[in-house]
């Protein structure tokens, strides 16, 4: 086997997180040997079968003999071949286009500010980390906005004399240059609560007490204004921090694997953007709160599932968002092995559609109030425990954490379940402008794309793994996000941004039927 089939044999894997021993890289090359002129699609059919494991498989498979990997192989070439046209007419795409990414995979990148890069720290990341891990949480928040401001050309200073508009040059000043200048100023700050009831706006010079508040703590704010006598910064006019095209952020820090789906080349990308324009056929059907304890809710996903076994098309993807239990599943929860039968009754029900068991996979992924070790974010996937009566039935179904992220083809989509529109609301210090909309979840959407974060209120509201912050960034802004959230089911296309809520299955009969090609949302309910 060539050298170039070696290196792009490590590469694939090593996009997908995993590294190779010496004996396995021999049993794949031999694998791969037997499909000539077909060598791309036998290595996709290989990686789609240990995604299918991937909550089981480490991602390093030196501790795998390669006795074990080359029986995945040959199961994989045994239950999944290329798709043919017969086929695609009943599934769609092949399963291969689908990447699904636990939020704990995703690579971490820290911004330099000396020399204006992005890089990957070295080490582990622990779950508990030190008292420095926090201040190194804000710290990179507000280094990743600063350094997006930074190439807007409406706040950098011109290199030459050149005329400026009639509002004159809004060039950021750190804050701690505010001492004794006259005027006003622009900067860009964290609104922190040092003081019960008195709110500064600081950034990594220092911090002032401001006398307007805008939007929730720890979000970080243009403010224009000017420094009083008595040492408080008076803001007249905030806002965010503008967003910067998806692109744009690719084009400059290439090479960098920021979603977790990997590094592709300019070739590989085209080649998959022509698959993704072709792929008309996949449709992903996306609930959220299934409470396996209600009889009507089971019900009525039956009635779901029984439409789509006799649709021409299967979809592609089911996605279920918690919560799956009408009771949170907190210390007084004492009903677990009664949830694990219900999961099992769920995956019965599945079983009982065979084009959706055969042709369609199944993602879950907990919501606020499952079962967990605790409610800090990121969350992990429901406890093995849970899930193995479903899993009899269902041995291919997907168990993810919270955030979770897909990758389709090209497409970057943002699964996120959380009730983050009552809390948001809850946390505001002032209400939102009215002046461009009135309804809440689109203030919500311009809130996270702009604060590149999908949880920006207050620690002390939802906690976060300090660590594991980086997993909740929206940088460079996906496609499509979806917050799966208790309330009104709602659409909404934010600059070039698709953002939709499902709704509450249980509560309001209400899911989701998303086609990726198109990025078409069709809001449905029974």
């Amino acid at each position: 086997m060539s050298g170039a089939m070696r290196n792009k044999v490590h590469r694939k894997f090593k996009m997908r997180g995993y590294t190779l021993k010496v004996e396995a890289l021999t049993e794949i090359l031999s694998f791969v040997s037997r499909f000539e002129d077909a060598e791309d699609e036998a290595l996709d059919l290989l990686l789609d079968e240990l995604q299918h494991q991937s909550l089981q498989l480490p991602t390093r498979l030196v501790k795998y003999s390669s006795h074990k990997l080359i029986l995945i192989v040959s199961e994989a070439a045994v239950e999944e071949t290329p798709t043919t046209p017969n086929s695609a007419s009943t599934s769609g795409s092949n399963k291969s286009a689908l990447r699904i990414i636990d939020a704990f995979f995703i690579p971490k990148f820290r911004y330099d500010p000396v020399r204006k890069i992005f890089y990957e720290p070295t080490g582990r990341l622990p779950i508990h980390g030190d008292a420095s891990a926090k201040a190194t949480l804000y710290r990179d928040r507000f280094l990743l906005l600063l350094q997006r401001l930074s190439r807007d050309p409406s706040f950098t200073k011109p290199a030459f004399d050149t005329e400026v508009s009639q509002f004159g040059s809004c060039e950021i000043s750190p804050i701690q240059s505010l001492v004794g200048r006259i005027g006003r100023s622009w900067v860009i700050g964290v609104i922190s609560q040092l003081e019960d009831g008195h709110f500064y706006l600081e950034d990594l010079t220092a911090a002032y007490k401001i006398t307007t508040g805008f939007f929730s703590e720890n979000t970080i704010v243009l403010a224009e204004g000017e420094m009083l006598l008595d040492g408080i910064f008076q803001v007249k006019t905030c806002g965010f921090p503008p967003l910067e095209d998806r692109y744009k952020s690719l084009a400059l820090f290439s090479g960098l694997d920021f979603f977790g789906g990997g590094i592709l080349t300019k070739e590989e990308n085209l080649r998959l953007a022509e698959l993704e324009t072709s792929a008309v056929n996949d449709m992903f059907v996306i609930l959220s709160d299934i409470f396996l304890d209600n009889e009507e809710t089971l019900g009525k996903l039956e009635t779901v599932l029984d439409g789509y076994e006799s649709v021409e098309v299967v979809p592609s993807l089911f996605v279920f968002m918690g919560n799956f239990c009408s009771h949170p599943c907190n210390l007084s929860f004492n009903a677990f092995s009664s949830l694990r039968l219900q999961f099992g009754k769920l995956g019965q029900m599945i079983a009982n559609h065979q084009r959706l068991k055969d042709h369609s996979r199944f993602l879950f992924i907990p919501g606020p109030d499952d079962a967990g070790p605790s409610t800090v974010l990121p969350r992990c996937a429901l406890p093995r425990y849970i899930t193995e009566e479903l899993q009899k039935y269902i041995p291919n179904a997907i168990f993810s954490s919270n955030p979770c992220r897909i990758k389709f083809y090209t497409q970057e989509i943002v699964f996120f379940r959380q009730d983050l529109l009552y809390r948001m609301r809850r946390s505001c210090l002032m209400p939102p402008s009215t002046e461009e909309t009135s309804d809440p979840f689109e203030h919500l959407v311009a809130t996270i794309t702009h604060q590149s974060h999908l949880c920006p209120i207050p620690l002390s509201v939802q906690p976060i793994i300090w660590n594991y912050d980086h997993c909740l960034h929206l940088y460079p802004t996906p496609h499509t996000i979806v917050l799966g959230d208790r309330s009104e089911q709602k659409a909404f296309n934010y600059t070039g941004i698709t953002c939709f809520n499902p709704g509450s299955f249980s509560n309001d009969s209400t899911f989701v039927a998303y086609r990726p090609c198109t990025r078409e949302v069709e809001l449905s309910a029974l």
